[in-house]
């Protein structure tokens, strides 16, 4: 089971949040406090849909419309298209037209299943959670309609309702109160695994880096080219340009020890995602996470 935007135990600690997800439940069949019947439903849901972008008609819909926007450019070059130009173009524009339409269909056909079924149930859910204040670890791209990595508001966002205050606590009990003849214990909370130091440190390098393979080709380009101009010119100066050879080398050696730094940091951010899907899976509250470790995800999945 994958990290869920949140557990069923956190949805049943509150009462308010348990009956509305219950009550939800109930108009789609489905209940939303069972970790294992969400995840289920969320592995389905998503091959189904990417079924439905996988449909002939898109593809069909791709290729006609690419077929019509560039059969204009052949007229000049084939005699026997320039001979028929004003059959051509109209050819090209139905075709522009019926690839157009096929798209959009198949777009339309994707944010139906989208919007529309227990997907929706499951949105709403999270919306009251959200309004309640429990936080949601994460939410799959793919459930709002957005690609990964992608920003936005996505095709079938999270609903947003009004913040609601925190429930009021049961009154202690006085001393004269009859005490209850069993005692029954608190449930015990499910500890959120620590977040290790190397964790901390990916959120903090892991968009960082990335240039040295560019500024590195420039160094050498640029001595090159310096030596180039040294032999053309006949002078001794552009020689020197090739001290940007080394300094290539030792740029590229450096992002090569910091890609494998990276490397290392990112397993230890999978294995402590895995650690908050196991505590998860035990009843922990996990916390929402960075955008780094959310990226993470994603791009693990």
């Amino acid at each position: 089971m994958g990290l869920l935007p949140v557990s069923g135990a956190a949805l049943r600690a509150d009462d308010r949040v348990r009956e509305a997800a219950r009550g939800i439940g109930a108009r789609y069949g489905v209940d939303y406090t069972d970790d294992e019947a969400v995840a289920a439903l969320l592995t389905e849901r998503r091959r189904s849909l990417e079924r439905e972008q996988r449909r002939p008609a898109t593809y069909l819909g791709l290729l006609t419309l690419m077929a019509g926007m560039f059969l204009p450019f052949g007229i000049p070059l084939s005699p026997v298209l320039d001979a028929h130009l004003f059959a051509v173009l109209g050819t090209a524009g139905g075709l522009t037209v019926v690839g157009a339409a096929l798209l959009v269909h198949a777009r339309v056909q994707w944010k139906h299943a989208l919007r529309n079924g227990p997907l929706a149930g499951y949105r709403e859910v999270l919306g009251v959670a959200r309004a309640h204040g429990i936080p949601l670890a994460h939410i799959p791209p793919w459930l709002e309609g957005r690609t990964n990595g992608g920003g936005g508001t996505g095709a079938a966002p999270i609903p947003t309702y009004p913040p609601v205050e925190p429930a009021p606590e049961a009154p202690a009990e006085t001393e004269t109160a009859p005490s209850p003849s069993v005692t029954v214990p608190a449930p015990v909370p499910v500890p959120v695994p620590p977040k290790p130091w190397a964790v901390s440190y990916y959120e903090q390098t892991a968009d960082a880096g990335g240039w040295h393979d560019e500024v590195g080709c420039l160094l050498v380009l640029a001595g090159a080219g310096g030596v180039t101009w040294a032999v053309t010119v006949g002078t001794g100066v552009g020689f020197a340009a090739l001290l940007l050879v080394p300094a290539a080398i030792w740029i590229w050696l450096a992002g090569r020890r910091q890609g494998r730094e990276k490397e290392e940091l990112r397993e230890e951010a999978l294995k402590y995602v895995k650690e908050l899907q196991a505590a998860q899976a035990a009843g922990a509250r996990v916390p929402e996470l960075s955008p780094q470790l959310r990226a993470l995800l994603d791009d693990h999945h």
